[in-house]
């Protein structure tokens, strides 16, 4: 018996062919490799028996003064604050109107609502207040009274209508008295190119003109959070900038607003791209931003502007502060921004700066470090240690003083794969406890993530080759162990519609599922049951030769000999083999084997030069981390 022991090196290559990739795995699902070895990934676990409204696009962690903990979770149509197991709407309201009257009709629940020049769009969600009913409605006040609907229909400019859980009992032409509070329009669930339609001769035509070419590109509704001591900094994706106190003792009863009493925002841009807080001097920058503050039309999506240092509502620049402003010059667009060791990374579509504090009379110095290095998407980078990790439309890189291109061993699998006109959708997070950053990205033809990428910079910096997964699972943003011990993330759901808020008449809006993750080894549901996280990791296909036949015999398989570590439950092992490069594996007899924790060896029946292994779980409670195969090889004729 001629027994060869297989190692494998860590992480996955897919640049190369499966012979090619000497010594690695070509493949791989919800596996990561720690201490050298293959492992599955930990679990995770529903934290809400609700859903969320709409299609999660960031989180943000804090602690206010008194240790309290808070998780900020923005969604194209809420902002939500989460606090030990609750959650509280505290999305800001774009207006209030009031004195507008209701109408219904007799064997319909849809209602039509009357306020001149509402301004409302199709997909909006109002509040209603202050509700008095005209009589014979068949419903009561307290069914509107403080509810949320989604606007189904905009018949005119005067007129919009909502949907009621019943059907009214009567035809009333209108009557009654209500107040309505818009809620803050946030953006599109996805991002997409549209054809748009003209305004005043805006793209090809006037007003109710389609435009006759796609190439507007619709960004989808994203934010920006942050924090100004205990309180949070929210802006829209070219919108507004709202705070919210968490210290304020009414503060779950309170929305997050521009007019938060000695945190104001009255002041700031009304269009901005996003915001960050300077670490040390407590600027509020706006990066693509107005050059004119209050008038939406002067946004430059180049133009910088911060604040007075500690005053996040002043902006004047005078001799007596520190606000000002800059424009980038490379690029079109500024895509994201980070905060780093000693100083802010700005990114552009083409290009990466540094933003620096340099003192009076310039306050900020800013430096092009980089360029055909810009970023993919507004939340495609992240920070750990002084080093910036991003994906940009061409190739990954990081940022540790100096812009270096980032070896990838699945880049030509992952640019094939993505879906190239949603890189606004692109979430990068860091998993700390497993020295991990992951993009979750849409693949090519979906509309919403699908799959991730992961790079181990942990495993990379005691490996000889830089160590890259990828995998399918759904999230459209991550949160690392922060205040809380574990990682959140979000994971979406486009067939089903979110449960929190409670929105009437809701239509195609989603819902949002919050997990943590690295918990037990199986999703835990809501309502307390399991389902499988399923794994995998394949190999390479390994040449089966011995010292002795140096591949010019084919070589039999008897039996080998597994090596786990870790094994809860059953893991299985497929072991197959071929005999030329281009052929397709054939499994060996009796694949797959079941691998318990007491496995010994296994007897098999195998003829070829090439073999792989394919290490999978399929059921709930399993877990398992391989080490190596040892075959049984014996010479077997040159046919």
């Amino acid at each position: 018996m001629a027994l060869k022991q297989v190692r494998f090196l860590p992480g996955v290559d897919k640049q190369n062919t499966t012979i090619g990739a000497v010594g690695r795995w070509v493949d791989s699902n919800n596996v990561r490799w720690r201490y050298g070895l293959p492992e599955k990934v930990g679990g995770w676990s529903s934290l809400l028996a609700s859903t969320l409204v709409g299609v999660a696009r960031k989180q943000h962690a804090y602690t206010d003064l008194e240790g309290n903990r808070y998780v900020i979770i923005g969604t194209d149509k809420f902002l939500i604050a989460y606090f030990e197991g609750e959650v509280y709407d505290i999305t800001p309201l774009r207006t209030t109107l009031t004195s507008a009257t209701i109408a219904t009709t007799n064997g319909s629940a849809t209602c039509t609502v009357t306020k001149a020049a509402h301004g409302l769009s199709i997909g909006d969600i109002v509040q209603l207040d202050s509700v008095t009913l005209p009589g014979g409605t068949g419903y009561n006040n307290s069914d509107f009274e403080d509810k949320y609907f989604q606007v189904i229909s905009v018949p005119t400019t005067g007129t919009f209508t909502i949907t009621q859980t019943s059907n009214a009992g009567a035809t009333v032409s209108t009557g009654g008295s209500l107040s309505i509070k818009c809620l803050q329009s946030i953006g599109p669930a996805e991002q997409s190119y549209g054809y748009g339609w003209g305004l005043e001769s805006w793209n090809t035509g006037g007003f109710g003109s389609a435009a006759s070419a796609s190439n507007v590109t619709l960004e989808p509704g994203l934010w920006s959070l942050d924090n100004f001591g205990e309180v949070l900094v929210a802006t829209i994706l070219n919108g507004k900038t709202f705070t919210w106190n968490a210290g304020d003792a009414a503060r779950f009863t309170t929305r997050a607003s521009t007019t938060t009493s000695n945190f104001s925002t009255s002041n700031n841009p009304t269009a901005t791209r996003l915001t960050l807080i300077s670490p040390t001097t407590r600027h509020l920058i706006h990066c693509g931003t107005e050059t004119t503050i209050g008038t939406d039309s002067t946004q430059d999506d180049m133009f910088i502007r911060f604040s007075n240092a500690e005053d996040i509502n002043t902006y004047d620049t005078s001799a007596i502060n520190t606000a000002g402003s800059q424009r980038l010059q490379d690029g079109t667009k500024i895509m994201g921004a980070l905060k780093a060791k000693e100083t802010i990374l700005i990114w552009t579509d083409n290009a990466l700066y540094t933003m620096k504090t340099v003192g009076a009379p310039f306050t900020f110095g800013f430096e092009q470090v980089g360029t055909n290095c810009g970023l993919i998407g507004q939340n495609a980078a992240v920070e750990i240690d002084g080093v910036a990790y991003w994906m940009s439309p061409n190739g990954f890189f990081l940022f540790d003083g100096t812009v270096k291109s980032l070896e990838c061993s699945v880049e030509d699998y992952v640019y094939d794969d993505i879906e190239s006109t949603k890189g606004q959708q692109i979430n990068c997070g860091l998993n700390n406890l497993y020295t991990e950053v992951v993009w979750y990205y849409p693949s090519s033809g979906e509309d919403f993530n699908d799959r991730y990428v992961v790079y181990n910079y942990g495993e990379t910096a005691t490996s000889k080759a830089t160590i890259w997964y990828t995998g399918n699972e759904a999230r459209t943003t991550w949160l690392d162990a922060s205040v809380y011990p574990k990682p959140y993330a979000t994971k979406y759901s486009s067939s089903t519609n979110g449960t929190f808020p409670v929105v009437r008449g809701i239509t195609g809006l989603g819902g949002t599922t919050i997990f943590e993750h690295e918990t037990g080894t199986d999703q835990v549901n809501a309502d307390g049951s399991k389902t499988t996280v399923t794994s995998f990791a394949k190999s390479f296909d390994f040449d089966i030769k011995t010292e002795e036949t140096d591949g010019e015999f084919f070589l039999s398989l008897k039996r080998f000999i597994p090596d786990f570590k870790n094994i809860q439950g059953n893991a299985k092992l497929t072991l197959a083999v071929k005999r030329f490069p281009s052929q397709s594996s054939t499994n060996t007899a009796l694949s797959p084997f079941t691998i318990t924790s007491s496995s010994l060896k296994f007897d098999t029946r195998a003829r070829g030069r090439y073999a792989n292994i394919k290490i999978e779980n399929d059921a709930v409670s399993e877990t398992w981390r391989f080490g190596t195969i040892n075959l049984d090889l014996r010479p077997d004729g040159r046919r």
